[in-house]
């Protein structure tokens, strides 16, 4: 992997305190993820795999070490400057969809693009075409009440793209759909990562999710113990890969 990187972290290390000890959830964590890829952060419960999404997120600060991203160290960012990061360069997906139920989806994917300096124009542009990519076009209008499991979480993606972030983060986002619905969100992401270059990151231990990866960063006990490039499994994901 080149100096041109994304995302590096250099000797990572993320400590609670509990009961008057300290707790290691990431111990000496050392990555580096270039622009392009499709990489998940997999392991089970309590590896660690979420503590570092958020603090490549800068949601989070390491207790020691740095995570540079976009060649800013987030250790040395202000609340301000992180929010600016976070606004203008990444996109979250959570397994909770986290849409504001008195708005419409247009509204909720349009909500980003209010922090930032665009024409109302330009957002509704925006907004239409994220949810082009998700084919939601015609529940614009609609609230997440009405709408399905899957399609919140199509919403969730197209919210999450539609600043064409740099950087998306995905904690478990297939964790409350079934089988079929997870496979269009990820193929979704799948086709988005290849026509917008984006970079994903998941946090997941769901096969559906790793049958996608290009890249399987393996946690154990806040450690990494496999880093290694795969090949997407799925028939759909080969077909968008040639």
């Amino acid at each position: 992997m080149g100096d041109g990187a994304l995302i590096t972290t250099k000797n990572l290390v993320k400590q609670y305190p509990i009961g008057g000890r300290k707790f290691t959830a990431l111990k000496n964590i050392n990555l580096t993820f270039e622009t392009g890829e499709f990489t998940g952060l997999v392991g089970p419960s309590g590896s660690g795999k979420t503590t570092l999404l958020n603090i490549i997120g800068a949601l989070d600060n390491p207790t020691e070490g740095h995570v540079i991203v976009m060649g800013q160290d987030t250790r040395e960012l202000k609340h301000r400057q992180a929010a600016r990061l976070r606004t203008e360069h990444l996109g979250f997906v959570f397994q909770t969809f986290n849409l504001l139920p008195v708005y419409t989806v247009f509204e909720n994917v349009e909500f980003p693009l209010l922090l930032l300096e665009m024409s109302g124009a330009d957002r509704k542009k925006a907004v239409l075409k994220a949810l082009e990519w998700v084919d939601l076009s015609d529940k614009i209008k609609s609230r997440p009440a009405q709408l399905s499991g899957g399609e919140c979480q199509r919403v969730a993606v197209a919210r999450a793209m539609v600043k064409r972030p740099k950087i998306v983060l995905a904690d478990e986002p297939t964790a409350n759909l079934d089988a079929a619905n997870s496979h269009n969100i990820l193929e979704t992401m799948f086709r988005l990562n290849k026509e917008l270059n984006t970079t994903y990151i998941f946090a997941t231990h769901d096969e559906k999710v790793i049958g996608y990866l290009r890249r399987k960063v393996t946690l154990t006990d806040g450690q990494v113990i496999e880093d290694v490039s795969t090949t997407p499994r799925y028939p759909t994901a080969n077909e968008e890969m040639s």
